[in-house]
């Protein structure tokens, strides 16, 4: 099941924006363009089936995914979602994207990705955990401190991540902490994980800011999604002055031109799961999401969000993606014909896995830095990424995006030419 070509992905399906994102990198590899058809094949897929017994007695069956798209750098590292929507073809595509996110950021992994179509909010706790220690047996042969680190994803935790680590180090027959990230702090977590997507969605806020002759202070800003990301993302920007004049979750959509107070919201959120009760803010259609006039557009919920026709629709001078796939190819050429700067999600969202690196680091090592070390470390990779990126993007005269991919590409191909093929 190597090159999964029994699949013909749509162009706009998760699998085809990746494809086609990839084929726009093929004119700047030059003699690496020869090593090109790997990006297009995942290395290795797994499908396993997921029986537990539920709490009434009876036996259900789910489908779990692990996808090792790219090893030729490191590990495979990437996160494990739990959706009713999970499928093999996304999990292929999440697994690309961390193999192109984690070379642009200059991590030493592969990409790789999880998944089980599910419906969390379905099970009771026990029945969670009895889901998640089967499906980390049954993906423990590819998996490991040195294979495949898992991390958190959609609806995954660092409960989660401690039941997976738990169950995998019995599997061993020893604690192994640096089998996933993402963990408690009490079990080989890092400090700074929890806002590490946010912080760096922030950062890379920040550096287009600076490089655009942006102010942060003052601008209008729209978060398309409010978990851990988006929350996040939307706190750091309205401590340096942003107005965050419109937020979208599963729940509904507020406005509010004077700007939203994140805190009261925050608490909302967390309190009643949803935003959608919170008192400071007018409540518009979802579709006007779109329609609100900013300076920043995060979207941070779930992939293809920004269609072609949305795209077209939108009024604001920078996206940052804070999630992942969120902008279909057809959408990226019409903000490219209207000056619109998308920074892309293997940039944007890439504070996560790097504060999981760090935690991967912390665990062989068994010592730990503080939460200042922690964003200090995180703020100068990301804004090396950043300012790489930018002089690709302005060397070959093309979008950020496309210059994230020559540099990540350019990286993986490297490693693969320079590996050769075994036997």
């Amino acid at each position: 099941m190597s090159n999964l070509s029994f699949i013909s992905p749509s162009p706009n399906s998760p699998w085809g924006t990746y494809l086609a994102q990839v084929d726009r990198v093929i004119p700047y590899l030059g003699p690496l363009a020869r090593w090109a058809e790997t990006l297009r094949r995942p290395k290795r897929a797994l499908i396993v089936d997921i029986p537990i017994e539920m709490d009434d007695g009876s036996i259900a069956h789910f489908e779990g995914f692990r996808v090792q798209h790219n090893l030729s750098r490191g590990p495979g590292k990437g996160g494990v979602r739990y959706h009713p929507d999970v499928t093999l073809e996304e999990v292929m595509a999440l697994s690309a994207w961390m193999t192109i996110k984690n070379a642009a950021v200059g991590l030493p992994y592969g990409g790789a990705k999880g998944g089980i179509r599910v419906d969390p909010k379905t099970l009771s706790l026990k029945e969670l955990e009895k889901i998640t220690r089967r499906y980390t047996s049954e993906i423990g042969i590819i998996i490991g401190p040195e294979k495949d680190i898992p991390a958190p994803d959609v609806n995954t935790n660092a409960q989660i991540m401690a039941w997976m680590m738990d169950t995998y180090s019995m599997n061993v027959g020893g604690t192994a902490t640096g089998v996933v990230t993402g963990k408690p702090i009490e079990l080989g977590g890092s400090l700074g994980r929890v806002k590490a997507t946010g912080r760096g969605v922030y950062i890379a806020g920040r550096e287009i800011a600076r490089k655009l002759g942006m102010k942060i202070d003052g601008a209008r800003v729209a978060v398309q999604g409010f978990g851990n990301v988006g929350s996040i993302a939307a706190e750091l920007f309205a401590a340096s002055g942003a107005k965050i004049v419109a937020v979208q979750d599963h729940t509904g959509t507020l406005y509010n031109e004077a700007g939203l107070d994140v805190a009261a919201l925050q608490q909302t959120s967390a309190r009643e799961g949803g935003i959608i009760g919170y008192k400071g803010g007018q409540k518009i259609d979802n579709e006007n999401f779109w329609d609100v006039e900013t300076d920043f557009l995060i979207p941070a919920a779930l992939e293809g969000q920004i269609s072609k026709a949305r795209s077209e629709r939108i009024k604001t001078k920078v996206i940052l993606e804070g999630a992942n796939g969120p902008t279909v190819p057809d959408a990226d050429n019409v903000f490219a014909e209207r000056g619109i700067t998308v920074v892309p999600d293997v940039l944007a969202n890439a504070g996560g896995v790097t504060v999981s690196y760090f935690e991967w680091v912390q665990d062989f090592s068994s010592f730990f830095w503080t939460e200042e070390e922690i964003n200090v470390r995180l703020d100068k990779i990301m804004t090396n990424a950043f300012n790489q990126v930018w002089s690709t993007s302005e060397k070959h005269k093309i979008t950020l995006r496309t210059a994230a991919y020559v540099v990540a590409c350019e990286r993986v191909l490297k490693a693969r030419s320079e590996r050769g093929l075994y036997p």
